[in-house]
């Protein structure tokens, strides 16, 4: 018998059928920290059942699909109508439905929502982030909608319906509804003060017609968006619906669909209004102070998003190398990948237990804990700013793990790539980031107190952060010409909280690993560089993803 040609070998298996909550020790250990006992059982059945959908087979093709098949614009029907719709794969569907019946825009509605969302949404992103982009405006819309309790109550319960409706129609006929936004125009960017689009008064209180342009706006096939636009008193905040009350189209036109580097399955548009119908949120010229709630939401959701993309970036390294064999062992039981893999899981680690404590101080804002939302104002934008700067390198160095097999489509390895630099981009870029907390620390000294308070909880626990408190605070002692080094202060305070957090909350070999590098100086530039002497072995486990 002639010898076969071709037998595969020493091919790690796929992940798949594996509860990705579950086999997250760092995830699951944050919810069961920031969560009150009562609501523990039901919290961590969800997000079981949702890590198992996650990790299933058949949800997985759908991220694929769903990527592979971007999403097509009509702009008109085929008796040249024009009707403006956004065509997406079945999969695409699939996988926002059940990302809205999972309750990733229903935060809002039950206690400890912000923990048990933030969770949900770091498990079902992993599949494809693109659907994270309406899931995380929908549910960021409720804060600037409550600015007006008109509004408010007429959207937020279809806002945080569990019931995804695809249907384009009257959104009083709808179970649930989806939001977008729209703030940036062509000549303007993050500096929105400077849109031109002029909304016009109509004889209704509250209502206007909007003519202009939106260079992005995000998730376009929406119920409504909330947009940015000049009234007479300056720059507004307003709701714009699809579709009108007696079911006729709103002036919505799409030019043209956005070809981006990642976030594929997504659909980002420019659009026109002429004539466009909105109704105002919040008073005029007040705009910007209406629609940063918004923002503050979704930047939250953009450092979630990195952690979500770290974490599985690492989880498919780990997981590699625990099956992989090369030079007589396997790859995992190699000093030198083993540092580099331990390097890339104190990462992620500290990635999602700093984004999840942000959604712990959502949850006790909400409940009137003042400090907490101070701790916030600070928290967010430096939390924004580097979790999203250290996702492409995490992700880049998690692909080159697998070698060949990671650069090949199949692996999913190059889509965690091109979406990796997406987070730091989307809501103000890290320019936006740094010099808003610039802003906080110079105008809201209750900011800075409370972030004071809470790295504060874990000195003298290790010398290492210690030094790096006491350096900080001289480092924020001369605030004078700091807008040129404001990047250097703000990764300061970032990796200063996440080794503060880590100390409290982390098993000691992970915590003594994080300051020694990111905090003691003993590290790199490359990941892989840490000291050998620490326990890298045990952290790497604490990565593997086994439920």
């Amino acid at each position: 018998m002639a010898a076969s040609t071709h037998e595969v070998t020493n091919q790690a298996p796929p992940l798949v059928g594996y509860d990705v909550f579950t086999a997250d020790r760092v995830l699951t250990e944050a919810v069961d920290r920031h969560l009150a006992p009562d609501l523990l059982d039901e919290a961590r059945g969800e997000l079981s059942g949702l890590g198992r959908s996650a990790g299933s087979s058949q949800v997985q093709e759908w991220g694929a699909l769903a990527n592979e098949n971007p999403p097509k614009l009509r702009t008109h029907d085929r008796y040249g109508h024009r009707i403006d719709e956004v065509e997406f794969h079945p999969s695409w569907h699939r996988l926002l439905g059940k990302g809205v019946s999972a309750g990733l825009t229903a935060a809002w509605a039950r206690p400890g929502g912000h923990v048990r969302r933030a969770a949900g949404f770091i498990v079902w992103t992993q599949v494809e982030a693109g659907n994270g982009c309406p899931l995380s405006m929908t549910h960021a819309a409720v804060p600037a909608l409550r600015s007006d309790p008109v509004l408010a109550a007429e959207w937020e319960p279809r806002l945080t319906s569990t019931i995804y409706d695809r249907e384009l129609r009257p959104a009083a006929l709808k179970a649930g509804v989806i939001f977008g936004m729209g703030m940036t125009e062509k000549q303007g960017g993050s500096d929105v003060r400077a849109n031109a689009t002029v909304a016009r008064p109509l004889a209704e209180d509250g209502t206007y017609e909007l003519t202009g342009h939106k260079w992005f706006c995000s998730a376009p096939m929406s119920d409504g968006f909330l947009v940015l636009a000049q009234a007479p008193g300056g720059l507004t905040c307003f709701l714009v619906p699809r579709v009108l009350a007696d079911g006729t189209r709103n002036v919505f036109r799409i030019q043209r669909l956005k070809d981006k580097l990642g976030n594929r399955s997504n659909a980002s548009s420019e659009v026109e209004f002429d004539g466009t119908w909105a109704r105002r949120v919040g008073d005029e010229g007040r705009g910007v102070r209406t629609i940063i709630e918004m923002v503050a939401v979704t930047r939250v959701d953009c450092a979630l998003g990195a952690a979500s993309l770290m974490r599985q970036a690492v989880a498919q390294a780990v997981h590699h190398c625990t099956y992989r064999e090369a030079f007589g062992g396997r790859l995992i039981d190699k000093p030198l990948m083993r540092n580099v893999l331990a390097d890339l899981a104190l990462e992620s680690e500290a990635a999602t237990t700093l984004a999840m404590r942000l959604a712990a101080a959502y949850d006790a804002a909400e409940a009137g804990n003042e400090n907490e939302r101070s701790f916030l104002r600070l928290a967010v934008p430096t939390a924004k700013y580097w979790l999203t700067k250290r996702c492409t390198p995490t992700v880049a160095e998690a692909l080159e793990c697998l070698g060949g097999n990671g650069y090949v489509e199949e692996s999913g390895m190059p889509r965690l790539l091109r979406e990796s630099p997406l987070n730091s981009i989307w809501e103000g870029a890290g320019n936006v980031q740094a010099l808003d907390v610039l802003r906080a620390l110079q105008r809201e000294p209750q900011a800075l107190d409370a972030y004071l308070r809470e790295v504060g909880r874990a000195r003298g626990a290790d010398h290492r952060l210690d030094g790096a408190i006491k350096d900080l605070l001289t480092e924020l002692a001369d605030l004078d010409g700091v807008e040129a080094r404001a990047r250097r202060l703000v990764e300061r305070l970032a990796l200063v909280l996440q080794g503060a957090l880590l100390v409290r909350y982390a098993p000691p070999e992970v915590a003594d690993a994080f300051c020694a590098s990111r905090l003691g100086g003993d590290w790199g530039t490359a990941f892989g560089t840490l000291p050998h002497s620490l326990d890298l072995a045990a952290v790497v486990e604490r990565a593997r993803p086994v439920s």
